[in-house]
């Protein structure tokens, strides 16, 4: 085996760790907002994180497929995954943001119950209390952006790099 070909499973390895680790910081980082901010995410806002909480397991599969030196098409399909997953996750956060900026309708279920308990006891106080937001208001707006236009670009970026990594080195 050659130098390059170890360098090269190894390098593997740590793309995809840092993938997963990237993957995570994002949806750790929208979970920082709704559990420490008090941000409440609306419907489409937790629809856009099971890409990256899909994402994680499929980045950490890869740099174990890497590691074990499986067939360098196992890898690759697994970072392309990722890639598609990302992808999807862009597409969920320009529809969300197009329902901030009204430019098309969201879904009917909107204002979806997310922080509502459902212990009978306390429900009706909680509703009284707590009031889901709708997916057409953006919670918060930085440099412009929404919490939605934001993960479009961590989406965009990281699809590129699963991508990237997964055709690396395919012309030699």
């Amino acid at each position: 085996m050659t130098t390059q070909a170890v360098h090269s499973g190894s390098g593997k390895v740590l793309q995809a760790l840092l993938l997963a680790l990237a993957m995570a910081a994002v949806v750790g980082t929208a979970l920082g907002f709704e559990h420490i901010g008090g941000y409440i995410p609306c419907a489409l806002c937790l629809e856009q994180r099971t890409p990256y909480y899909l994402g994680v397991p499929v980045m950490i599969v890869a740099a174990i497929a890497a590691a074990l030196k499986a067939p360098s098409l196992v890898t690759r399909a697994l970072f392309v995954a990722g890639g598609g997953l990302m992808i999807y996750g862009a597409g969920l956060g320009v529809y969300h943001s197009g329902v901030e900026w009204g430019w098309w309708e969201g879904p009917a279920d909107c204002a979806g119950a997310a922080g509502l308990t459902t212990d009978a006891g306390s429900l009706l106080s909680d509703l009284n209390a707590k009031k889901p937001p709708a997916c057409n208001e953006a919670a918060l707006r930085v440099l412009g952006l929404s919490f939605a236009g934001w993960n479009v670009i961590a989406s965009v970026v990281l699809a590129a790099a699963c991508l990237r990594f997964a055709f690396a080195g395919r012309a030699r």
